[in-house]
């Protein structure tokens, strides 16, 4: 596996910061968990971006949800400053709807929606085969897996699951918007 070099300095920034992001007494955190990147060029690891808290969006560009993009992207764009880090998780789970693959989603994903927050390659959210951070999710809230489309996980600033949000939740919606704000204004 090849790291880059932004992925070595945030690695190296994550074990001074928030040791336990990547895990703690309690077990795994989300900072044990990497994504493939789009591209093909390597890992997203979420170590990356401990102390921030993270919303995790299982999204599909052919869904009829696909709109939600653009409310991630409201998201990105309103809390990224106070270190909010939105990340698209594209899948095919869904009645296949995530047609594309590697970059093709980004440049769709951007074109369509605007979207400039990070998105990771194709990935199985649903299980049995899901990917090792939606295994821990189901575990951390059972009940509250993704059953469609653009399902929301929100990690805490220190790695937990603070939130899960379904489908029918709109990225915008106030009770998203005051989970966001709260972890944000919640120390690490």
């Amino acid at each position: 596996m090849i790291l880059h070099r932004r992925d070595m300095l945030g690695l190296l920034g994550a074990s001074f910061v928030a040791p336990a992001f990547a895990a703690g007494p309690g077990g795994l955190r989300a900072g044990a968990f990497s994504f493939d990147r789009p591209e093909g060029d390597g890992a997203l690891p979420l170590a990356a971006y401990a102390g921030r808290p993270i919303l995790v969006v299982n999204t599909a560009t052919a869904c009829g949800f696909a709109g939600q993009l653009a409310g991630m992207q409201t998201l990105w764009t309103r809390f990224q400053e106070r270190g909010l880090t939105v990340l698209g998780v594209p899948s095919p789970d869904f009645g296949n709807q995530e047609p594309l693959d590697g970059a093709a989603i980004a440049e769709a994903a951007r074109r369509e929606h605007g979207v400039t927050f990070p998105l990771t390659a194709k990935t199985h959210v649903k299980m049995p085969g899901a990917h090792p951070f939606y295994r821990w999710a189901a575990e951390e809230k059972p009940g509250e897996t993704p059953r469609w489309n653009f399902h929301k996980y929100l990690v805490a600033r220190d790695g937990t699951l603070a939130a899960a949000f379904g489908t029918q939740v709109e990225p915008t919606d106030p009770r998203v918007i005051a989970a966001v704000a709260a972890a944000l204004d919640k120390p690490a």
